[in-house]
Order: C-alpha cells, then sequence, then structure tokens
C-alpha cells in the first residue's frame, strides 16, 4: 500500500515591478537539501544550476522567471525562503561604537521593503542624440552576483563586467534608427562600448549602481555601553548573514 502524497502549501506575492500576485509553495526538503549540497560543494556552476532549478519549481504561476528584473527575483526567492525554513533571519552586526562587540539582529521578511534610489531610470541619454535602452540583468546574472565563489584575475572580471553590461543592453536609437540588442552580437555590443568615452560609460554605471534592490533600516544597541547603531542591509547576498 502506498504512503499518502502530502500537499505542499500554495502562498502568493505581487512582484516589486508590475503588482501583478504570483503563486509559490516552500522548498520541499528535497530541494533544500539539494541547495545545502550545492552551497557546501563551493561550486559556482552547482550553486546556480540548483538555485535557478529551485526557483522554477517553487513558482506555480505561468510566468517568465528568466525574465524577471533583478530585483523581483531578489524579492521572490526571499519569500519563498521565508516559507520554507522561517518568516525572520538572524544576522550579527558589529556595533559602530566600539568596533568590538557583536549583537544579534532579527528581521521579519515583511520588514524587508524595495528602495529605488532617486533618479534611477533605464534610459541612458548620450551626446549626439544616441540613447540607451537598458534592462535589468538576467536570472544567470543575478544568480552569478550573489552565488559567485569565483577567484578571477582583474583582467578577466573587467572582461566579465564588459559582457555582463552588453548582456543588460535592450536597444541602441536615435530619433532616425533603432538597433535591438538581441538583433547585435555580443562582439558588436562590446564594441560599441568600448568607444564611449569614460564619462558616457559613467552613466552605464550609474544605471547598475542605482537598481532598485532589497533594503531593510533597523538598529541595534550595545549591550555594554548602551550606544544604538543603525543599520541598513541591502541586496540578498547580505540577508543570509
Amino acid at each position: 500500500m502506498p504512503l499518502p502524497k502530502v500537499v505542499a502549501p500554495t502562498f502568493e506575492v505581487n512582484l516589486l515591478s508590475t503588482g501583478k500576485p504570483v503563486k509559490y509553495r516552500p522548498f520541499l526538503v528535497k530541494e533544500e537539501k539539494a541547495l545545502l549540497i550545492a552551497l557546501e560543494s563551493g561550486s559556482e556552476k552547482d550553486i546556480i544550476s540548483t538555485v535557478k532549478n529551485v526557483i522554477k519549481a517553487c513558482v506555480q504561476s505561468r510566468i517568465k522567471v528568466d525574465s524577471l528584473p533583478s530585483f523581483d527575483l531578489e524579492y521572490l526567492f526571499l519569500n519563498i525562503r521565508g516559507k520554507s525554513v522561517g518568516e525572520t533571519v538572524e544576522l550579527l552586526v558589529t556595533c559602530s561604537d566600539d568596533e568590538e562587540v557583536k549583537v544579534p539582529l532579527i528581521i521579519n521578511m515583511s520588514d524587508i521593503g524595495l528602495d529605488v534610489p532617486d533618479g534611477h531610470t533605464d534610459t541612458i541619454q548620450l551626446e549626439g542624440g544616441v540613447s540607451i535602452k537598458m534592462k535589468y540583468p538576467s536570472m544567470d546574472e543575478f544568480l552569478k552576483t550573489n552565488f559567485s565563489v569565483t577567484d578571477e584575475s582583474d583582467a578577466n572580471l573587467v572582461d566579465e563586467a564588459f559582457k555582463g553590461v552588453a548582456k543588460c543592453i535592450d536597444t541602441i536609437y536615435t530619433e532616425e534608427e533603432a538597433w535591438s540588442a538581441s538583433d547585435c552580437t555580443q562582439a558588436e555590443l562590446i564594441k560599441f562600448i568600448e568607444q564611449l568615452s569614460s564619462g558616457q560609460f559613467a552613466k552605464i554605471e550609474n544605471f547598475f549602481s542605482t537598481m532598485p534592490k532589497l533594503r531593510y533600516e533597523g538598529e541595534v544597541t550595545n549591550p555594554n555601553t548602551k550606544v544604538k547603531t543603525d543599520v541598513v542591509v541591502e541586496g540578498m547576498a547580505n540577508f543570509f548573514g
């Protein structure tokens, strides 16, 4: 006689970019085990592949997970994790008044919000009437950023950075013409980036540095001095201590 099948509960969260609801379930034990094994292996390839598979398995709505903005993926993964292993996460914070005492900080998932810096835009205006429409990092780029464990040389890091920028270009256009990045090769896009001035490239860097991200603001108190320390936690990776 076969054992009964346990049905996982279903939850719903609204995407930050569109406000549309997405249904998901928590990690199953086998998926949590796979995540732990991948993280302990130290293999970037295994970690990225496993996290991607788990996210896709847990999302039950018909959406293109690979196409979600990075901050939606952060928020979605954090909610899945919260329903799987607990609604809070505990971090150790070093008190700023003595830089020695470490105090535990318990963060409720519901208190983590989306921070959109003033002036952030996905459209970059260059001189000569040329503009670039940017898109947020893909799921692969997002996972690589948050779970990367490789030790690359500076030259490789620069090369990967240019490739990452090229992958985030959606359209290059003027008043008369438009070039979709999907119709261009990576080499063509990188060549376009390399002929920009430092000031023009800085505008692209600003797009990435001001991207919306998860943010929590709180404070801890030094038990010895009673001095309070303001705490700001940003980005998904930092919510796992």
